[in-house]
């Protein structure tokens, strides 16, 4: 294993010493915001938390919000670009069991950090990328894939980012977060579900406005329906999942 980090790395760097302009204006954005999400389990809390915000992007490493990743293989052009990397990203999802009276008898559904392999692309203002993802900490050897497609507008002074998501999940995703094995059914007011793999789709937008020439106020907002074949789990009171980022961001430019 670290052999092949070695050997990544350092196609990394050769990748960024010939596809960076050094004539690029080169930008670090960083932030703070409050950040919210609904659960959509019965009688679990939605979540609301402070939350760092960091956009970075040298062509050899790159942090997005809350995904951070480092490129292995990649061109960039003057119209069009593309890239391989690997990439991890946390799951904001789940509940403690011993928190929630309603809950005893049910396994906990524990958050976890996904990583894996991304490819991304971009055309003017243009982009697609796709993710093969699995669960690093090994809660259930879950796994999943992601692809979004997305692109820029500008109204004023506004900036629009928004994109359409659609990532299917295992057998081993959806049992996990919305299936009820027979020991807990046995051990919980709740009935046996095994639901299967699909797909679940969503949408998600980025709307930033400056306040000055480096302060500008970040909105996030997102939305993603549960698989179809989960949405029948005793365990939801909701079909989909919505969250959101309100934030103060500082670009530096150097």
């Amino acid at each position: 294993m670290k052999y092949f980090l070695f050997i990544t790395l350092l196609l990394s760097t050769l990748y960024a010493q010939e596809t960076f302009d050094e004539n690029r204006t080169k930008k670090l954005t960083i932030g703070l915001g409050i950040y919210g999400q609904s659960q959509p389990y019965k009688s679990v809390k939605n979540i609301i938390v402070p939350s760092p915000v960091i956009f970075f992007d040298n062509a050899l490493f790159y942090v997005r919000w809350s995904r951070a990743g480092v490129y292995f293989l990649g061109e960039k052009k003057k119209d069009f670009s593309w890239a391989f990397s690997l990439t991890a990203q946390p799951r904001t999802f789940g509940y403690k069991t011993k928190d929630i009276k309603d809950l005893t008898g049910l396994n906990e559904r524990k958050t976890t950090i996904e990583g894996g392999l991304a490819f991304s692309a971009l055309y003017h203002k243009h982009y697609i990328e796709v993710m093969l993802l699995t669960d690093l900490l090994a809660r259930d050897n879950t796994w999943l894939i992601k692809t979004e497609i997305g692109d820029e507008f500008h109204f004023g002074k506004f900036s629009l980012y928004p994109s359409l998501i659609m990532s299917y999940q295992s057998d081993a995703f959806v049992n996990y977060y919305y299936g009820v094995t027979q020991e807990e059914a046995n051990n919980s007011h709740f009935t046996f579900f095994k639901p299967k793999g699909g797909f679940q789709v969503g949408g998600e937008t980025f709307l930033t406005y400056p306040l000055s020439k480096n302060l500008s106020t970040m909105l996030n907002a997102r939305v993603d329906s549960i698989v179809n074949t989960a949405q029948e789990s005793p365990l939801l009171k909701d079909s989909f999942v919505y969250s959101g980022l309100i934030s103060l961001i500082y670009t530096f430019h150097y």
